[in-house]
């Protein structure tokens, strides 16, 4: 089987079942994102049956395809966390030796000191708390005072959310730039995100602006294809989790809508290499936010993109769909959850699914890229011979 294109989707957070180790990381065990949602609001997804999304495990009102046209399985995150940027890591080969800081009561009164002499401007909230919620908290005097909104989540993130029409988005992204220099150390967060929001007192809502500053990461899977002249194009945030590395091109997206039309839009302009997209407002908009029916809709939207995505394929192509971590909009906590995620691999050529079982990691999935371009790939285990 002869394979030029890669077409990798990261349906963010789609999570598909709680890991044994769910509950050392604070998280519910009975933690299912893609399982609990179809337990408690019927899922209409026809198309991701057909390819074997029931054939991973027992879904509700999911049934299993009797031949499956994608390949399937779970994989395993073998690095300690349930964050993006360890995740997306892992895909690509690079496995944590121990998870990114944390600051559940908020950074240290020193460094907030420091950052705000750096930045010239005093800072409001430093605790943890959702995105909507300490906008609603301190919008208000972020706007009289001018002064940042600084919050964190259970994830090891650095946001800053400032109304854009009190501190631009210029100067925003220079204090994200200034905090990302600083947050080193035992204070290296996985990721700074600049958070701008607008609108008048008692409706302020994000924009579209949102900017991430991840950790540099060390030598991983994009990069060798770059070297060897493999094209990666980018599709969403992936750009930003990777910081540009290897890829060539790239289009950020506002909305999942966005991300599936820019993906198709891609399939004509990239012929070769690797497509690599990020669907995030499964996890931004309805996970952190514990709205089940958003998700539910999110989910039956991409279905029914997919006959559109799948007859844009050509016979020597591959589409990977999975995902980077859970995040259960079931259950009472709105953070990620610690769950295996989906694997689906369909093959135009090769139409006809086999199980690949739990794998190791997912890292599994970038030891199969790597194979099908004859690039080095230290961690993971292809499944491209089953395939």
């Amino acid at each position: 089987m002869k394979i030029d294109r890669v077409v990798w989707i990261v349906l963010d957070s789609v999570g598909i079942g709680a890991m044994p180790d769910a509950a050392s990381y604070g998280d519910d065990p009975a933690s299912d994102t893609l399982g609990n949602i179809a337990r408690l609001r019927p899922l209409h997804l026809p198309h991701l049956c057909e390819l074997g999304l029931g054939n991973i495990k027992p879904l509700a009102g999911l049934p299993a395809a009797e031949k499956p046209l994608a390949s399937y399985g779970r994989c395993t995150l073998a690095s300690p966390g349930k964050d993006t940027t360890t995740g997306h890591w892992e895909m690509v080969g690079i496995h944590l030796a121990k998870p990114f800081p944390l600051f559940p009561n908020g950074f240290p009164a020193d460094f907030m000191q420091r950052f705000e002499a750096e930045i010239g401007r005093g800072t409001l909230g430093n605790k943890a708390a959702s995105g909507t919620e300490i906008m609603a908290e301190l919008g208000d005097e972020h706007v009289r005072t001018g002064k940042p909104i600084v919050y964190t989540s259970a994830d090891s993130v650095f946001q800053i959310a400032a109304h854009e029409d009190v501190i631009s988005l210029f100067e925003l992204y220079r204090i994200c730039e200034i905090a990302r220099r600083m947050l080193s150390g035992p204070l290296e967060v996985g990721r700074v995100i600049a958070r701008p929001f607008q609108g008048p007192k008692g409706a302020y809502t994000r924009t579209t602006n949102r900017k991430d500053y991840a950790v540099p990461p060390p030598p991983m899977l994009l990069d060798v294809l770059d070297h060897a002249n493999v094209p990666v194009h980018s599709v969403g945030k992936i750009f930003d989790v990777f910081l540009g590395r290897g890829i060539r091109s790239y289009d950020k997206t506002k909305s999942n809508a966005d991300g599936m039309a820019k993906t198709l839009a891609a399939l004509d302009e990239v012929d070769r290499g690797l497509i690599f997209t990020n669907l995030v407002d499964f996890d931004s908009l309805y996970g952190h936010r514990n709205d089940v029916e958003g998700y539910a809709a999110a989910l039956e939207a991409v279905d029914q993109w997919l006959p559109s995505l799948l007859a844009a394929l050509q016979p020597s192509d591959l589409l990977i769909l999975t995902a980077d971590h859970g995040c259960d909009p079931t259950t009472p906590s709105t953070d990620h959850s610690r769950e295996y995620v989906p694997l689906l691999a369909y093959a135009p050529a090769s139409p006809a699914g086999k199980n690949l079982g739990t794998r190791g990691s997912l890292s599994d999935i970038g030891k199969t890229v790597a194979a099908i371009f004859s690039v080095p790939m230290a961690t993971g285990e292809s499944f491209l011979e089953v395939l």
